[in-house]
């Protein structure tokens, strides 16, 4: 008797001491907001591909702990796709990863999507800056983001003529007028400056991947702004199609008093801490600090109020909404796979209020899946 009271003891011990862990076990379940539950991983370019967005991405495994993972793409991305859909891949072999941020989704992007689809359908796909054709990456990503450069036709113009613009000057070449959305949003630059009574002028530019390279290019802007302000005035605004051509376009612009809407590819980031001499070292991914930074620097040139950008860089605000709504998908708090509610709700914290989202569309119709984006601009 007194051995079987023994081991009915044990037993209820034993029975005891596993309840408890079971109850521990739940309670660490019911926090979906741990690493243990559910990862986040971030496809990024390196620092010399994108900074803009490794940073961001880095931003967020700051904020988020072990809960975030990151990769980069390689630095010739589009001569190695199958590294960019191995890193892809391996990344999705963790079964704690839930969701995956890629911005920017480069060649390659979609092939690694479906292969990642081969053996797990449950992984959600948010891609940013997408290079792919919109219809294909579309069909294989959740959610599609790209800036919205057709609309630019006219906010655009819009900020010119805020800041005083009686002529635009449109800088490009003849390879980058062949481009659906640049000859789009160029029609909307001459309609939208029609209607607002603008002089709208076509300036031809050497191409940076001809025999003039990037350096012939740049020269030609260093000596043709001039020109063009000598001819219509101060206020004259600048835009350009091409990347490389916009540091001495906004050298040219702050010494020579003319006006600045935006770059091609809005950001803080983009060509104005180099064209202004602005260092980032301590302050990778401080938004706050480079715009303080750049406004300085205009008001020294006395060119304050007509130089102005995006005030969100548009890349990390889609990483950062990107892991923020994936975070809520994990969570259970965002239901479908596209919510485009939700969606522009996160980015509207990041960005503001202004912010605004629409769907792409051609001729074969409208993606529900691929959104457009329009952010407020900030002037200096």
């Amino acid at each position: 008797m007194k051995k079987f009271n023994k081991v009915l003891c044990m037993i209820l011990a034993l029975v005891l001491v596993l309840g408890l862990a079971a109850c521990g076990s739940s309670s660490s379940g019911s926090d979906s907001g741990s690493a243990a539950d559910f990862k986040i991983g971030i496809i990024t370019g390196t620092v010399s591909q994108g900074e803009e967005e490794y940073q961001a991405a880095q931003k967020m495994k700051e904020k988020y702990g072990d809960m975030i993972v990151t990769a980069t793409y390689p630095d010739n991305f589009s001569t190695e796709t199958e590294q960019t859909i191995a890193t892809v891949t391996n990344m999705a072999s963790d079964p704690d990863v839930k969701a995956i941020v890629f911005v920017q989704a480069v060649p390659g992007a979609t092939a690694a999507i479906n292969k990642v689809k081969e053996t797990r359908d449950d992984v959600l796909f948010i891609t940013g800056v997408c290079a792919e054709d919109p219809a294909v990456i579309a069909a294989a990503a959740d959610i599609c983001m790209l800036v919205d450069e057709i609309a630019m036709g006219t906010t655009v113009v819009d900020q010119a003529a805020a800041m005083g613009a009686k002529t635009f000057v449109h800088i490009s070449f003849e390879r980058h007028l062949g481009y659906a959305t640049i000859s789009a949003r160029q029609a909307g630059f001459k309609a939208r400056c029609a209607e607002l009574g603008i002089e709208y002028v076509e300036a031809t530019a050497p191409d940076p991947t001809g025999d003039a390279g990037v350096t012939g290019a740049q020269a030609w802007v260093t000596e043709n702004i001039k020109v063009y302000v000598d001819e219509y005035g101060k206020d004259t605004a600048f835009f350009c199609t091409n990347c490389s051509m916009q540091t001495p376009l906004i050298q040219q612009v702050a010494e020579l008093g003319a006006i600045f809407p935006q770059q091609c590819c809005p950001s803080p980031y983009h060509a104005y801490p180099s064209a202004f001499n602005i260092s980032t070292e301590g302050h990778e991914g401080d938004v706050p600090y480079m715009l303080e930074q750049i406004k300085a620097k205009v008001a020294e040139y006395g060119n304050t109020g007509r130089m102005s950008t995006w005030e969100v860089p548009i890349n990390m605000m889609m990483i950062e909404a990107g892991v923020e709504y994936a975070i809520k998908w994990c969570k259970g708090e965002i239901t479908d796979r596209c919510d485009e509610e939700a969606l522009l709700a996160e980015m509207k914290k990041i960005s503001g209020e202004e912010t605004k989202i629409s769907h792409y569309s051609d001729a074969n119709g409208e993606l529900d899946n691929f959104f457009m984006i329009l952010c407020p601009f900030y002037t200096f």
